[in-house]
């Protein structure tokens, strides 16, 4: 049977003389040679290869991040730190990120979502590689792993909105949540897959130094990834807004290239002429047209940053406490690390709602829309910090049910609005010209509380317990919840030629 060759878009943008711009080739549907209309605008491989090897980034960053806190009792053990110490190694790795997003996310803008695509992920394998060789015994080792984990976050920052910028920009507006929100949610199969990863090394390699085995089981996958991004494309929305309309046109054909070819011929239009002025920095972000988009964007993220990184690099830790798994109690090394392998599989239990969460994030974000998930799913997260609050008065069974719903809810709940939600509009709601540096400077915001809380969340938890600080939390996502209202920006089915 033959297939009939597509003829034409069905959008209005086709008519427009002289051309249309680099999102309505994007979002042509095509007709076929009988007159039926297709109802979707089909992928490319190219833009599914964007797509996975943007996932990998963030399946990467929910790998090595969550993995930390199966690795840090032993850590602990090795280096013998104290509070301190143990906040650092927490927080280095989230210090990165925010370095990262705010002064190499923003690089993307000037050079390119390509070269920094490609950059970030070879920073990463580097760090990974010097972590993974740290010597036991060496008198500087803790802080050459501080330094590692801290250059591995720089790697994952500039990821934040360089990776988003690379799908958002080269798919059609109808699936831009659903297939943003899609490579995003690798970062949950990332949580759980660390988690998983290091209960199995403790279980086969029962070693003060197997936190070593469980980074470099990242090495090889991220070698894969930072090869393949060299046959990406560059986005032809940030050629234009260069000045570059014969590589803009030229990139976006090789974006589109499919058989039956179409569009036949890429023609821009005119009334979408070069947008060749650069902007001031982050200075531009707080001119009265972008003030509002930078709240919207940073402090939401901010917020849910505090609970969901403190809850999730320590959640193996607070089960421990809470279930009477302290690693204070241990006799030997043995203790430890049996220890460690009950606190992982809770971790792991709980982490599998996370991937529910994001199923359902993408299944709703184009349908429901990205503020109402945004603000319910706030909403539910204080629910489910609450009810593990209620934890501290319960012992036994009782107790063990509420610390897992709670937690169980506030990783589905956190997954489905805000963590995946926060994400997405940051790389939405600014202009091309400055969408790198937004979403960079809107994720190094967000990392601020992710650090704060990795550092002071051990202290904390010793000197004002886990039902206070868990109380602390359920006012922040509630404020939250606030905020986005309060600056609510809806992106659902807009064009991003049109933000800004």
């Amino acid at each position: 049977m033959t297939v009939p060759e597509p003829l034409v878009s069905t959008s209005v943008a086709a008519s427009r003389p002289g051309g249309k711009s680099i999102q309505a080739y994007i979002d042509e549907q095509p007709v076929w040679a009988d007159g039926t209309a297709v109802d979707m605008t089909p992928m490319t491989a190219m833009q599914w290869r964007i797509l996975i090897l943007a996932g990998a980034g963030k399946f990467f960053e929910g790998f090595v991040v969550f993995l930390t806190g199966v690795a840090l009792p032993l850590m602990v053990k090795e280096f013998e730190m104290g509070a301190t110490q143990h906040g650092l190694i927490s927080a280095a790795t989230l210090f990165g990120i925010l370095i990262g997003a705010l002064l190499l996310g923003g690089l993307a803008d000037r050079f390119g979502r390509k070269p920094m695509f490609i950059a970030e992920m070879i920073i990463f394998v580097v760090f990974l590689c010097l972590l993974v060789a740290t010597p036991p015994n060496w008198p500087h080792s803790l802080a050459l792993v501080v330094f590692c984990l801290f250059g591995i976050g720089v790697a994952l920052g500039c990821d934040y909105p360089t990776a988003h910028l690379i799908i958002s920009e080269s798919i059609p507006t109808s699936d831009r949540g659903r297939l943003v929100l899609m490579a995003f949610g690798c970062q949950a199969l990332g949580m759980l897959i660390g988690t998983a990863a290091g209960y199995i090394i403790l279980k086969n390699i029962p070693e003060i130094g197997a936190w070593r085995w469980m980074y470099a089981t990242a090495i090889v996958p991220a070698v894969i990834v930072a090869f393949g991004r060299f046959f990406v494309t560059e986005s032809g929305h940030w050629l234009l807004s260069r000045g570059h309309v014969d590589k803009a046109a030229r990139e976006t054909a090789r974006l589109l290239a499919r058989e039956p070819r179409y569009p036949r011929q890429i023609t821009l239009s005119p009334q979408v002429s070069p947008h060749t002025a650069h902007h001031q920095g982050y200075a531009e972000l707080f001119k009265p047209q972008n003030l509002r988009a930078t709240i919207f964007a940073s402090v939401p993220w901010f917020l849910q940053d505090l609970g969901t990184y403190g809850i999730g690099i320590f959640t193996p830790t607070i089960l421990a406490a809470a279930l009477g798994h302290k690693a204070v109690h241990a006799r030997n090394l043995s203790d430890l690390i049996a220890n460690d392998q009950l606190a992982a599989k809770g971790a792991a239990l709980i982490d599998v709602l996370l991937i529910v969460g994001i199923i359902v994030a993408i299944l709703l974000a184009d349908r429901v829309g990205r503020i109402r998930l945004q603000i319910w799913g706030f909403i539910g997260c204080a629910v489910g910090l609450l009810l593990a609050s209620f934890s501290t008065y319960a012992e036994g069974a009782t107790q063990m049910v509420l610390i897992f719903a709670g937690f169980m809810l506030f990783n589905f709940m956190t997954n489905m609005g805000p963590n995946a939600q926060t994400y997405l509009l940051a790389g939405e709601v600014f202009p091309t010209r400055l969408r790198g540096t937004g979403a960079g400077f809107a994720a190094a915001v967000a990392k601020v509380g992710a650090v704060m809380t990795a550092f002071l969340f051990p202290i904390l938890l010793k000197d004002l317990g886990t039902q206070t600080l868990l109380l602390i939390l359920v006012g922040t996502s509630l404020l939250g919840a606030v905020i986005t209202g309060m600056f609510r920006i809806e992106t659902t089915g807009v064009s991003l030629e049109k933000m800004g």
